[in-house]
C-alpha cells in the first residue's frame, strides 16, 4: 500500500506518516495543495489522506481536480467541521471517506486500509508459496511451520514478492514499499532482499532474474 499524506499542519503530517510506516505503509507527504496534484500526477497512490483545510488551493479544490483526472486513488477527507452538510459537501466533491478532527489514530488506520482495498480487486489476507506463509492482517510470517521475525520494511517487501504473478523489478519493489524519504532505494532493496534470504533460510525461496528484478520460488497455494 502507498499512501499520501496531505496536511499542513507539519507536526500532525508527520504523526500520521510516522504511525501508518510503522504498519508496513509506505507514505509520502506534501503540505499544500498544490504539491499534492503534482505528486499525484506521477505516483499512483493507493489511498490519499487530505486535510480539507489548505492554505492557498484549498482540499476541495483538490478533491475535485483528483476526481476530474481519474484518479484511481481514494481520498480520504480529514477536516474540523463535523457538521453532516460538511460531510456531505466533501462527499459529493468525489471524497471516498471522511474524517473529523480530532481523531482516534486506530480508526484512521482502519479506514485507509478500507480504502485501500476498495482500489482494485479483493486480495486475499493470507499469501502462500511453497512452504511461505505470509498473514498480512496478523503481520506473521512462518516457513516450514516456523516462525520468522521480519522488519516493518522486510515484510513489506516479501509480502509484494508473495503477491506478484512472476517477477517483481526492483523499481516496482520500491516503489511499493518505500517512501520518497529513501536516498538510495535499489540499495536499501538489496540490503533488504540479502537479509530477507537469511532470516528464511535455505533452500532460498527468493530467486534474483538477471536484469529483471526479482520473484518467489515455487507457485501460488
Amino acid at each position: 500500500m502507498r499512501v499520501l499524506v496531505v496536511e499542513d499542519e507539519d507536526r500532525l503530517a508527520e504523526a500520521i506518516a510516522h504511525g501508518l510506516r510503522r504498519r508496513a505503509i509506505a507514505v509520502d507527504v506534501v503540505y499544500d495543495g498544490a504539491d499534492a496534484l503534482e505528486r499525484t500526477a506521477y505516483v499512483d497512490y493507493d489511498v490519499i489522506v487530505l486535510d480539507r483545510d489548505l492554505p492557498e488551493l484549498h482540499g476541495d479544490e483538490v478533491c475535485r481536480r483528483l476526481a476530474a483526472s481519474g484518479s484511481a486513488g481514494r481520498v480520504l477527507m480529514l477536516t474540523a467541521a463535523g457538521e453532516v452538510l460538511d460531510r456531505v459537501d466533501g462527499l459529493s466533491l468525489g471524497a471516498d471517506d471522511y474524517l473529523t478532527k480530532p481523531f482516534a489514530f486506530t480508526e484512521l488506520v482502519a479506514r485507509v486500509r478500507t480504502l485501500a482495498r476498495r482500489t482494485g480487486p479483493s486480495r486475499p489476507t493470507v499469501l502462500e508459496r511453497a512452504d511461505v506463509r505470509v498473514d498480512l492482517a496478523a503481520r506473521l510470517v512462518t516457513r516450514q511451520d516456523r516462525p520468522v521475525a521480519l522488519t516493518r520494511k522486510e515484510f513489506a517487501v516479501l509480502a509484494e514478492l508473495m503477491r506478484t504473478d512472476g517477477v517483481a523489478s526492483a523499481r516496482e519493489l520500491v516503489a511499493r514499499a518505500w517512501d520518497q524519504n529513501v536516498e538510495s532505494g535499489t540499495g536499501a532493496l538489496r540490503v533488504t532482499i540479502t537479509t530477507l534470504r537469511k532470516k528464511l533460510g535455505r533452500p532460498d525461496v527468493i530467486e534474483t532474474v538477471p536484469g529483471a528484478g526479482y520473484r518467489i520460488c515455487g507457485e501460488p497455494s
